[in-house]
């Protein structure tokens, strides 16, 4: 499946706030940076005008962020974790030991996560991959970008709480 049509689980939570900075974004902000960029250029020669070079780097920015969010609402599966049944999934806390090394993460998109300190790894992530729908005490084995296989023991999976 390629990421384009993949399905995102957002909680309602994250649903709301990624809609509400889209709607930022595509309004006022938009409207602001153009006003920015507008009195860089009546400053004059915009080869030398930093003003002018950082408000167009923004917009950039800014363009990309509401094409980031405006995809990942339209392929948001929106509601509450479903409750644990030991098995790894989107929207669940799972603990793991991973090459030894005991690691709690969330698995799914990093924008359900918020401000929250808790890791998190993309179910599209090749460690993601290798767990989802894995139980408690399944060891899986995946490969890692360098080529190493890594051996990851599930000790307890529970619902995301926001």
């Amino acid at each position: 499946m390629s990421q384009e049509s993949a399905v995102t689980w957002l909680t309602q939570e994250a649903f709301d706030r990624l809609s509400a900075e889209l709607e930022e974004l595509s309004g006022p902000g938009r409207t602001e940076i153009a006003k920015r960029i507008e009195q860089a250029r009546e400053e004059g020669d915009l080869r030398e005008n930093g003003g002018y070079h950082a408000a167009k780097e923004e917009q950039g920015k800014i363009e990309a962020r509401i094409r980031q969010l405006t995809q990942l609402l339209r392929t948001a599966e929106v509601g509450a974790a479903q409750p644990s049944d030991g098995h790894v999934a989107p929207g669940t806390v799972v603990t793991a030991s991973i090459a030894g090394n005991e690691t709690r993460f969330l698995l799914g998109n990093r924008e359900i996560a918020g401000d929250s300190d808790l890791d998190v790894y993309s179910e599209q992530s090749p460690l993601g991959h290798a767990i989802n729908g894995a139980a408690v005490g399944d060891t899986v084995t995946y490969q890692a970008p360098n080529g190493r296989a890594i051996e990851v023991r599930i000790e307890k999976v529970e619902p995301y709480e926001a």
